[in-house]
């Protein structure tokens, strides 16, 4: 049973199988002799995989990104300033001055499939569902925008899931982050009647299949580049430095994952360096340091002439790799005397992030495979 209240899904019945070309497997269903000839069928025994990103607009317009601001910097989790004192700077300043920055940006990476962030998500989806097969359903969703959280939760119940994992693409632990997903979803219990189990993905920001499989993405697009790079700059995004020192862990797991990268690299590019930082600093708050941008300001004026950077913290591409490293990176490096740059791709859908993410997702499913 699906809440009225809700629309079931964004997405066309058994989506993530008619993209792979697949063959959809009918539901096991459940009708005892002594119900009535017109009971309607309940779709039982199926096992449900959801993994969830952080969000995007719907488009790359001034509407589209306050709505999506609106939502997303309303988060308790997000934002931590109390709503009496935030919200009316939220709704007076920064929804009227940022919207079109913001939509400026976006319009620079948006592609003919829309969102780089959606498109990828649900690419990867789609691939995980072709490896999984008719063992679990496979959908995508997104805190923040759509298709929503509680909408594709429905979906699978609706398809007869009564086992359900939920893995939001995070590497790297934040209650900013992990922790919000699992509040929408606790939002969706408190109202839901028929629940399903429930299970989560773990942090794997220092799993070693997570560490091979980036060691083996990044140094395939080190190998086919033009150019030999002195210094791989990892960038994480950036926290507020109050919420390590109220117990976050995401900046150690940032620091974990970034030197078990340094380890496989000095065996493989032992002449390259390895610097770590954080990006996208928001308000005046003290954010964790050192920050991406003056970092790739610094090495340039330090003689750094070829510099590489990746952002092994996001799953999928978006507007904080598309635009605020390769395009606005760049710009820094080069304008501070750099004179190779290049921004290097997560591993969003091809065959090393749907590969980990099976691997993860099996692991998790075990008992229930």
């Amino acid at each position: 049973m699906t809440n009225p209240d809700r629309p079931v899904s964004d997405h066309p019945a058994q989506p993530a199988l008619a993209q792979t070309g697949q063959k959809p497997a009918s539901c096991p269903a459940h009708v005892p002799a002594h119900w009535p000839a017109d009971h309607p069928v309940v779709a039982t025994g199926r096992i449900g995989v959801l993994v969830v990103n952080l969000g995007t607009p719907d488009a790359p317009d001034t509407d589209s990104v306050r709505r999506y601001l609106k939502q997303f910097l309303s988060d308790r989790r997000v934002v931590e300033i109390p709503a009496l004192v935030w919200q009316p700077i939220l709704r007076g300043i920064i929804l009227n001055t940022r919207p079109r920055k913001s939509a400026h940006a976006y319009s620079q990476v948006w592609t003919k499939d829309g969102s780089p962030l959606a498109s990828i998500t649900k690419a990867l989806a789609t691939a995980v569902q072709a490896r999984l097969g008719e063992a679990a359903v496979v959908r995508y969703a997104m805190r923040y925008g759509r298709p929503a959280i509680a909408a594709e939760l429905d979906a699978l119940v609706a398809e007869g899931c009564e086992r359900v994992l939920i893995m939001p693409l995070y590497p790297q632990f934040s209650a900013a982050t992990t922790a919000s997903v699992m509040d929408d979803v606790a939002r969706w219990i408190l109202q839901t009647r028929r629940l399903p189990a429930l299970r989560t993905v773990p942090p794997w920001h220092d799993d070693p299949a997570y560490v091979d499989a980036l060691h083996r993405d990044l140094s395939r697009q080190i190998a086919a580049l033009d150019f030999d790079p002195e210094v791989l700059l990892l960038s994480f995004h950036g926290m507020p430095e109050r919420t390590l020192h109220l117990g976050d862990p995401y900046h150690c797991h940032c620091r974990k994952t970034a030197r078990l990268l340094g380890e496989a690299f000095a065996q493989s590019h032992p002449g390259l360096r390895l610097e770590t930082t954080f990006q996208s600093r928001f308000g005046r708050a003290k954010w964790l340091e050192p920050a991406t941008d003056e970092t790739l300001i610094a090495q340039g004026r330090a003689g750094t002439r070829r510099i590489v950077v990746a952002a092994p913290g996001f799953s999928a591409d978006c507007l904080e790799t598309l635009e605020e490293l390769a395009i606005r990176g760049r710009e820094e490096f080069l304008g501070a005397g750099g004179e190779q740059f290049a921004a290097l791709a997560c591993l969003n859908a091809g065959d090393e992030g749907a590969a980990l993410t099976e691997t993860l997702v099996r692991r998790e499913l075990a008992g229930w495979l």
